[in-house]
């Protein structure tokens, strides 16, 4: 364990055998979070967008699949959803339609020109 000062405006220098262990150089980007045991610094690591996709469907999926673990709270999510259905389209016609142009024909008229 090295020590390391706190510099003007917080600046920290972390000891170069970390930064060589965990590929930190000049310009790296790292996030600086509340640990139990005080400040933690990680090197910041920029997924690729299909790999950030992936980790927050499958995330996401977790999530659903404990929701649907809990019958009280399936249950509740089901009444909040029903709740929402009957909001969500306050104020529309559903059965307008909207064409590519951004025009809005509702029930019973035609377009001039196609689309």
């Amino acid at each position: 364990m090295e020590v390391s000062k706190v510099g003007k405006r917080g600046a920290v220098v972390i000891p170069a055998a970390l930064r060589r262990r965990f590929g930190i150089e000049e310009g790296s980007l790292v996030i600086a979070e509340e640990s139990e045991n005080g400040v933690l610094i990680r090197p910041a690591v920029a997924l690729p967008v299909d790999e950030y996709h992936r980790r927050f469907f499958a995330e996401l999926d977790r999530g659903y699949a404990a929701l649907r673990q809990d019958p009280d709270a399936w249950r509740e999510e089901m009444a909040e959803r029903q709740t929402l259905d009957g909001t969500l389209m306050d104020g529309l016609d559903p059965d307008e339609l909207w064409t590519e142009d951004g025009d809005v024909l509702h029930p019973g008229e035609e377009k001039d020109r196609r689309v």
